[in-house]
Parts: C-alpha cells; structure tokens; sequence
C-alpha cells in the first residue's frame, strides 16, 4: 500500500481512486465558514508523513489577505527537505455537534489551462473530523458503501454514475444533510480512508 502522504496527493489530484467520495459541489457555504486555528501547524500521521497546515491567502500574501477560514495542506514523509508541490485547500466547518473537512486541489490549473488540463474536472471530497487531546481524526466516507446505498436506493442522493465512477451532483444543502445523516455510522466510514494526526509540537 503506498504511503498515505501519496495516496492522499493522488486521490485529491486526479479524483480517479478507488477510496473516497468525490462531489461536484463543496460541502460548505460562504455562511458555513468561520475564523478558526483549530489545525493551524504541523501534525505527524501513523505512518510518519507530516502534513502542514496553513492559512490561506487570498491573492498576494500580505496581512489583509489572510483568510483564516481556510487552510492550505502540504504533505511530505518524515526526513524529508521539502513539502510537495501540490497543496490543498481545505475548509473546515460545523454542522450541528460534527467538524466536517472538505478538500479541494488548490490551484492546479493555474492562470493558463493546457489542451490536459481542459480534459480534467476539479472537485471536492469530505472527511469527518474529530479533534482529541492527543490529535485529530480524519475520516472519509467510504465509496464502496456509498456504492451499496445506492444500488439499494438510487434516490439517496444525487449522483451520476458512468459505471466506472461515481460523482456526487448533489447541491451544498442535500450534501450537508446527507453528511450528518451518516456521521455516526460505523458502516459510512469501516473500509475507508483515514488519518491520524499527532500534533508536533516545536
């Protein structure tokens, strides 16, 4: 099994893995977002990758473009010099009693798309979080069991499905609902990806 810190890059980059849900919409809204520090540093996983969180900026970064309702995630094996070269962006928001993360590629795309990038579709996947004394929870819902609910009800949420991929269409709302409705389940999230970070402190 590759390292999480390159499974994860690959999951968010060309959304074609096997492990997590991947939505057309994000799972928040502008009203959903809040100030918040709650990842803000660096954080080790149990397979000894760090992940590095950091403020977003919203254009140069200057003070008064600090954006500290967003993260942006950088991930590199322990020993190593540098981060990767993709980053994430990732927001952090709470519906009712559960912290929900939603991941989106940042800025792959750049100022001038090529002829590849045009024949690629930026889009979100989600993970429940738990924050501890100790660290944090990441989990992602599970695609195999989202695969299940919907053979059993196609109607459960809005999606297409090729045969080779599913893609949530669902809007924000039916996706918050959606989330909350499975954030206590064990089955949502049994087989899928997830992380444990302990916070390094310096």
């Amino acid at each position: 099994m590759k390292r999480k810190a390159f499974l994860l890059t690959a999951i968010l980059l060309v959304a074609i893995s096997g492990c997590v849900i991947v939505s057309f919409y994000p799972l928040y809204t502008e009203d959903d977002l809040f100030p918040n520090d709650l990842l803000l540093g660096e954080w080790m996983d149990s397979d000894s990758a760090v992940w590095a969180f950091e403020f977003n900026y919203n254009g140069e970064h200057v003070p008064e473009n600090l954006d500290s309702t967003a993260y942006i995630l950088r991930i590199k094996d322990e020993g190593e010099e540098g981060f990767s070269k993709e980053s994430f962006l990732v927001h952090l928001i709470k519906l009712e009693d559960h912290y929900f993360l939603n991941f989106k590629l940042d800025d792959y795309f750049g100022k001038d798309p090529d002829f590849f990038d045009m024949h690629l579709v930026s889009v979100n996947s989600f993970a429940r979080l738990k924050l501890t004394d100790k660290g944090a929870q990441i989990n992602w819902f599970d695609l195999e069991w989202l695969e299940d609910l919907i053979e059993q009800d196609p109607s459960s949420i809005a999606h297409e499905n090729n045969g080779d991929r599913i893609l949530l269409t669902a809007k924000t709302p039916e996706l918050q609902r959606f989330v909350l409705k499975y954030a206590n389940s064990g089955a949502a999230f049994e087989n899928s990806l997830s992380a444990t970070l302990t916070r390094i402190e310096k």
